[in-house]
């Protein structure tokens, strides 16, 4: 599978674009429950060729603990939240911040509390920008996650691998099984099939370039400021908010183009507080995801609807597989949550997603 027409390195750009930008860019840390991550993810910023004048923490903790370890920082222009009932959530938590933005704020980036950064980041993204002006939306890219390997034009792709812009890596089980029942994905990375089920950004290749996408990932995300004059983050998201940065992305790429910029390298280490029991895992899988696939395909095909079915079916069954056979702990209850949900969406769905 070769590399979208909107691939490319990034230019050269003037001295007084760069200032501007550098100088009117914030971040904004939405955090609960993980002091320590939040820790490790501050020592990373410190070390940044380009420090945010604006860094914004919103705690929706149960305790004291996040407050406390910002006293062992002394980052100018940080700033700390704790947020009530009301603004409690990923998403909540999220509008909150940009409501706090300063007003020569250009471009909005958004963290989660488990990452850790590259020392270029911050000034990789800032370059997508100068160099893609129709970007509303730049995101950046999870290193320790996947292993790949540089191939040639020749190279040719074996059993359970994946081949993109002369890269290849493992496709994944499941994604091999779904090939086998016609249900494998039919666009690149970064976007939806009318389907769902498509391939995330975790499948582009670590090749330096930029890549023009629909979906991307909140927790290593950046917009401009002046998109949230025209939406925000979604209430429908409570809580972990799983898919809200699909949801929220999707809305933004029917407004203005969204990249990933390869070269602005980030650490996920998914610390394990604050995350949902598996069976309410399992319910906004499907729940949340049959939501956001509204988003792009608000009327599918009837073709689109049953691939978008027998694909949840599937990957239930996988689930059932993982702990039956492979032993995987909490497998089956988000297998039980899944089955639950698909159930409840016979008789009951969301309300339909405003586009």
């Amino acid at each position: 599978m070769g590399a979208s027409d909107t691939t490319g390195k990034i230019n050269n750009t003037t001295s007084e674009a760069r200032n501007n930008l550098d100088r009117a860019f914030s971040l904004i840390i939405c955090t609960a429950q993980r002091p320590l991550s939040l820790q490790k993810l501050l020592k990373s910023i410190e070390k940044q060729s380009i420090l945010p004048p604006q860094i914004l923490i919103i705690d929706g903790s149960e305790n004291e603990a996040t407050e406390k370890i910002l006293f062992n920082f002394s980052l100018e222009g940080l700033e700390y939240y704790k947020v009530d009932k009301k603004n409690k959530g990923l998403t909540r938590q999220r509008n909150f911040g940009v409501g706090k933005l300063k007003k020569e704020t250009k471009i909005v980036f958004f963290l989660d509390d488990d990452t850790i950064l590259s020392t270029f980041y911050f000034e990789e993204v800032l370059k997508t920008y100068r160099s893609y002006p129709d970007a509303v939306g730049v995101g950046g890219y999870i290193t320790n996650e996947v292993e790949w390997k540089k191939v040639s034009e020749e190279y040719v792709v074996k059993k359970g691998e994946f081949q993109y812009d002369s890269w290849v890596r493992r496709e994944g089980s499941r994604f091999v099984l779904r090939r086998k029942c016609g249900l494998a994905p039919d666009v690149p990375p970064g976007m939806m099939p009318d389907f769902s089920h498509g391939y995330s950004i975790g499948f582009l290749p670590p090749s330096g370039k930029v890549y023009e996408i629909e979906m991307m990932m909140g927790g290593i995300a950046s917009y401009k400021k002046e998109l949230f004059d025209k939406i925000s983050f979604s209430s429908y998201f409570e809580g972990y908010g799983l898919y809200e940065d699909a949801d929220f992305s999707l809305r933004a790429s029917k407004i203005g183009k969204l990249y990933v910029n390869t070269a602005a390298k980030v650490e996920h280490h998914h610390a394990p507080e604050g995350r949902p029991d598996m069976v309410k895992y399992g319910k906004m899988v499907v729940t949340n995801g049959w939501y956001v696939w509204r988003i792009k395909n608000p009327n599918p095909s009837i073709k689109a609807s049953w691939k978008w079915i027998f694909t949840n079916c599937l990957l239930m069954g996988i689930r059932v597989k993982n702990e039956v056979i492979d032993g995987e702990k909490g497998a089956l209850k988000d297998a039980m949550g899944r089955l639950s949900a698909l159930m409840n969406l016979i008789f009951q769905r969301p309300e339909k997603p405003k586009t």
